[in-house]
């Protein structure tokens, strides 16, 4: 017999119906005629904050100016249409042609007009520094207000050895010749000069003026996150509460790097999330929850852990079951957690009232009333949801294990969030980037990160249905994040309303969970979400959406010792 051949799944990608963008200038037809203009915009900060942060330079840059640039476009990129048209077509048929679309291919005459028609949404990969960038989308594409998710993950500090990675394949800053290699990036190198002319002074100016366009950006229900290390995530922190106000942080998040350190006092293994809203009483927020194992589980009910057998016989579970609830309890067994079942303040109605079940009366706790009516009481007990310790006049309700939708995360994120196989010397883990999203952002949200690094944030966002814009000054960092796009395999998530696109979300995993009021008065279960699981069609796979590499208009680049020695501007070259 022969072997039957493997079905092949089906290659999909999500696209963004009705969102669109500007038409901004393929590089092709830039020409002085076409786009010579350039204007220049004065951004100002508030001078009258009460508590501030001072630095050398801070109280004369009131006010600082950026040219209003074009953000040309490269190159298209469409890995679905990649895949397609390479892929052996069974019918015989002709092969798709790349990047045929009418509005990809509009008259020379509509084409000119730059940002003064719009096309359909497609994502951006931007080579150029992230004021330049941040601005254009402000004045030139109207972008003010409709930004859901920023995430920055500036340099931890001042020394930019540590953030230069000269070659796509080398990983290790320190390794080789690094005077010789700087020439490999001359305009980072130059920015970093710049920018870090006067240590930390110069530091906290470049992120003031980069966090008020951020900012600027964000939509009224949006967050920004800041990533930043131990060293200078006081001041970030101040610098925060001076752009967005102090009454918009939401959290400093802590979470875990690595499980040691080379220090020699106390070792640093963590890093931390500054998140702030732009309108803390508007802000997006879905409530995530750490997935968790029977033996997880258990732990979290800690003693109130019980276990109700086949037969309905309810009791504590052994050290052996503890240890490992998957081996040594019995099959159909179901562990649940005691609940207390009254609440605060003594009630004259009655509900404070002992109670008989079981052929025993227990009295509620003095000061205390019962969570529900008598009614509600009898419900619960016809249910089978009470339960009481033998020797304890304190009655608790029942909560079943699968209703536990998991832990909700909180501020501390003690599990290990390190990348392991770095593309990038400063590559961001996913799972931090993912939950920042998933929690503040829902399926055909924007979100911009100006940071772009080896792209893990747009890869996120990819992966969730969510549209991005990323922008960095490395030309290595474009390249590694060129490629980590064009070649990523995703799960296909089946969508909420497939007619309507990933915009209208994703079907999940819900959990049902109960209360004593809801059990007690025949209610329906609250349904929780768990926006991390969505369900997964898995006769599909899934590449990335169409995305475009576009670059801010650079100088013609020279040797670095002549930089200082330049006595005129030089003509601009479009890269």
């Amino acid at each position: 017999m022969g072997r039957s051949k493997k079905k092949q799944r089906q290659v999909e990608h999500y696209t963004h119906q009705g969102k669109e963008r500007v038409n901004n200038p393929p590089v092709g037809l830039v020409t002085p005629e076409t786009d010579g203009s350039e204007d220049k915009k004065i951004y100002s900060h508030d001078p009258h904050l009460d508590t501030q942060l001072q630095w050398a330079g801070k109280q004369e840059r009131t006010s600082f100016e950026i040219p209003t640039v074009s953000l040309h476009v490269h190159e298209r990129i469409d890995s679905h249409t990649v895949v397609e048209a390479v892929r052996k077509r069974p019918d015989g048929g002709p092969q798709l042609s790349l990047f045929s679309t009418p509005e990809e291919n509009p008259p020379i005459r509509q084409a000119i007009e730059f940002y003064k028609h719009r096309q359909n949404w497609t994502n951006r990969l931007i080579a150029g520094d992230s004021l330049l960038v941040m601005s254009s989308l402000l004045e030139k594409e109207g972008l003010g207000g409709k930004v859901q998710t920023i995430y920055i993950d500036p340099p931890y500090g001042v020394r930019y050895r540590s953030n230069f990675q000269p070659f796509v394949s080398q990983h290790d800053p320190t390794g080789g010749d690094m005077d010789r290699n700087l020439t490999a990036e001359p305009e980072q190198i130059r920015a970093f000069r710049d920018t870090w002319e006067l240590g930390i002074h110069s530091y906290l100016a470049y992120l003031r003026d980069r966090l008020l366009l951020a900012h600027d950006l964000l939509h009224e229900s949006g967050s920004c996150f800041v990533q930043i290390g131990d060293e200078n995530v006081h001041r970030v922190g101040i610098v925060l509460d001076e752009i967005f106000g102090a009454e918009n942080r939401i959290a400093t998040i802590t979470y875990v790097t690595t499980s040691g350190s080379s220090a020699k006092q106390l070792p640093e293994i963590a890093s931390y999330l500054l998140w702030y809203a732009r309108d803390v009483k508007k802000v997006k927020y879905r409530q995530l929850y750490e997935s968790l194992n029977r033996r997880q589980l258990v732990k979290l009910f800690n003693w109130d852990a019980m276990v109700e057998l086949p037969d309905g016989t309810c009791r504590n579970l052994t050290d052996e079951e503890r240890f490992d609830p998957d081996q040594y309890l019995p099959v159909g067994a179901r562990i649940y957690q005691r609940r207390s079942l009254d609440s605060q303040g003594a009630s004259t109605t009655g509900r404070s009232e002992p109670y008989e079940w079981n052929g025993r009366v227990f009295p509620c706790p003095p000061g205390r009333q019962w969570s529900i009516s008598k009614e509600g009481m009898d419900r619960l007990a016809e249910l089978g949801r009470f339960d009481a310790a033998k020797r304890q006049m304190r009655l608790c309700w029942k909560r079943y294990e699968e209703e536990v939708p998991g832990r909700r995360i909180s501020n501390v994120w003690a599990a290990q969030m390190s990348e392991q196989r770095k593309r990038y010397v400063v590559q961001t883990a996913i799972k931090p980037i993912q939950r920042c999203i998933l929690m503040t952002s829902d399926p055909g949200d924007l979100v911009l990160d100006p940071t772009c690094g080896s792209g893990t944030t747009a890869y996120v966002a990819e992966q969730w249905g969510r549209r991005w814009i990323t922008c960095d000054t490395s030309r290595v960092a474009i390249a590694v994040a060129r490629q980590r796009l064009l070649t990523a395999v995703y799960d296909y998530y089946e969508l909420a309303h497939p007619n309507e696109g990933v915009g209208a979300g994703f079907r999940h995993r819900n959990v049902e969970t109960v209360s004593p009021s809801i059990l007690g008065y025949d209610e329906q279960p609250n349904q929780t979400v768990l926006y991390d699981q969505p369900l997964r069609d898995r006769s599909k796979m899934r590449v990335a959406g169409p995305f475009t590499v576009e670059a801010v208009p650079a100088p013609t680049v020279k040797p670095l010792s002549e930089i200082n020695e330049q006595k005129s501007p030089p003509p601009p070259i479009f890269l």
